[in-house]
């Protein structure tokens, strides 16, 4: 059987705080227990947010925890064709098409929203012809690249995955994917040639990863991931949710809300024992 295999992937988009804290502290627990390995792995995908200083800040954060990691630590940005290829092959199967909405356009015509609370893109440019796609990419539209997700659900059949818990030792339970909650989410952005969703799938197969330990708030995500997994032939790793850290508002920590960094702690006298006690680890 093979070592068990984790990762902690991180945006460096801004400083980590807590619930970075507590989401790597996880997996690196998780990893000791099941006799494994933690990798660190650097999303940087996004070539307007991700900042270098974020990145040499990640390392140090984590390295201050007290935590290591094997060399070297992958970077998206340093990928991207392998995400390009993972888009072909959808491509190839009539799994992706250009979509030319802007976000205005989307919201004013939107069906709901996802689980994510985002508008939920009512399939507008699906319904183009051919000659339309080929006419507004030759002129250079503005374009991103959605998955056809009832052609793709079609095509992948009922899904399910592993689920453990409370404890990431537990035996594993299944569980149903719903990815038709997310529509035809977008896989090809108009910025990068990928997204969120494809480079995780292709990096985790990609890095051997065996189980997943992630925040609850990317619960639902997890059904788009096994969908592309089952379409890209990629093995499926076993999940892990754990709980979230929430502020004083009730609203889970976040970076575009100003949630107190790492830093921040550090520099105000915390200790990285102060920071596991605080986060339970």
């Amino acid at each position: 059987m093979s070592r068990p295999i984790l990762r902690f992937a991180p945006s460096p988009n801004g400083y980590l705080h807590l619930g970075h804290a507590l989401s790597a502290l996880a997996t690196w627990d998780a990893a000791a227990r099941l006799g494994g390995a933690a990798l660190l792995r650097i999303e940087d995908i996004d070539p307007i947010r991700c900042k270098p200083e974020y990145d040499t800040a990640i390392l140090e954060d984590l390295a201050w925890l007290g935590l290591d990691w094997p060399e070297p630590v992958w970077r998206q940005s340093n990928r991207l064709e392998h995400y390009a290829d993972a888009a072909n092959h959808l491509r190839d199967m009539d799994l992706l098409y250009p979509c030319f909405c802007t976000r205005a356009e989307i919201a004013a015509t939107a069906m709901g929203t996802d689980p994510d609370g985002a508008p939920l893109y009512p399939g507008t440019c699906r319904h183009l012809s051919n000659a339309e796609r080929i006419e507004r990419l030759e002129r250079r539209d503005p374009a991103q690249f959605r998955l056809d997700s009832g052609a793709a659900m079609d095509r992948a059949g009922m899904l399910t995955f592993s689920v453990t818990g409370p404890g990431v030792q537990d035996r594993p339970q299944l569980r149903y994917a719903r990815p038709e909650r997310w529509g035809d989410v977008v896989l090809q952005r108009k910025d990068t040639p990928t997204s969120y969703h494809l480079s995780v799938v292709v990096d985790d197969a990609a890095q051997e990863v065996t189980h997943v330990t992630r925040g609850r708030d990317l619960e639902a995500a997890t059904d788009v991931h096994v969908l592309l997994q089952m379409l890209l032939g990629l093995p499926q790793p076993i999940y892990h949710f754990h709980r979230l850290l929430l502020g004083e508002d009730g609203e889970k920590l976040a970076k575009s809300k100003g949630s107190q960094s790492l830093r921040d702690l550090r520099a105000g006298g915390w200790t990285a024992q102060d920071v596991r006690r605080a986060v339970g680890f």
